[in-house]
């Protein structure tokens, strides 16, 4: 199909081109046009130590570090457990309904850890963080026999603060892609229905039937 033919094809059927790609927009366009976060997330910086009781005057400096760090590995293992989650089940009884929609994931770079939340509601996400903070450094005791009964010295190194997620590149870009699937399927029913159509719109209709051409008569214009 050349330039000229493709433009009489969409001059007779842009109707058909246009109403699924209408149809695509007026789907596509709530979810192209919705920025709202997709939730919230998180995250609690801190340092921990074993109580003082458990340090005798023998040990060093690296010593007193190196078991800073191996206190912080074991918490973030304890904030990955389903205990850690129980913990914070019982200390929000009152105040959050369910911890359903929490994400909980924890890490650490030697004595300096870190617990990253997540949920879909800000004020819950706050009220979970502050939890956190007293679940870690209150509740340490009753999970490592290590520290013989005596909570461990926990520090937080931040100000925890929550920030919104974004809608992802997938979400923002199907929208378009829907859009774009409306406008080939519209643009696919227009050549359907050119293929079915057995009416003379054109003389070149009548070349490509293979029949010659001898003469044409304009339409007539009005005066």
């Amino acid at each position: 199909m050349d330039y000229a033919s493709a433009l009489r094809l969409l001059a007779r059927r842009w109707w058909l081109i246009l109403l699924p790609f209408a149809a695509g927009v007026a789907f596509s366009m709530p979810a192209l046009l919705d920025d709202a976060p997709r939730g919230y997330t998180l995250q609690i910086r801190y340092s921990a130590a074993q109580p003082p009781d458990l340090l005798s005057i023998e040990d060093s400096f690296m010593d007193t570090w190196l078991a800073s760090e191996l206190v912080v590995n074991a918490f973030t293992d304890w904030a990955r457990s389903s205990r850690f989650r129980d913990e914070l089940a019982a200390q929000l009884d009152e105040a959050v309904d369910s911890l359903g929609g929490l994400g909980i994931a924890a890490d650490n770079s030697r004595s300096v850890g870190v617990i990253y939340l997540s949920h879909p509601d800000h004020e819950a996400l706050a009220t979970i963080a502050d939890a956190v903070q007293v679940v870690l450094a209150q509740r340490n005791a009753d999970y490592f026999p290590q520290l013989r009964g005596e909570a461990a010295h926990i520090s937080i190194l931040d100000v925890p603060w929550i920030g919104a997620v974004s809608p992802s590149m997938s979400e923002r870009l199907r929208p378009l892609l829907q859009m774009g699937i409306a406008l080939l399927l519209g643009l696919a029913l227009a050549l359907l229905a050119e293929h079915l159509d057995q009416r003379v719109h054109h003389q070149d209709d009548l070349r490509r039937m293979g029949m010659n051409l001898l003469g044409s008569i304009p339409p007539e214009r009005a005066s």
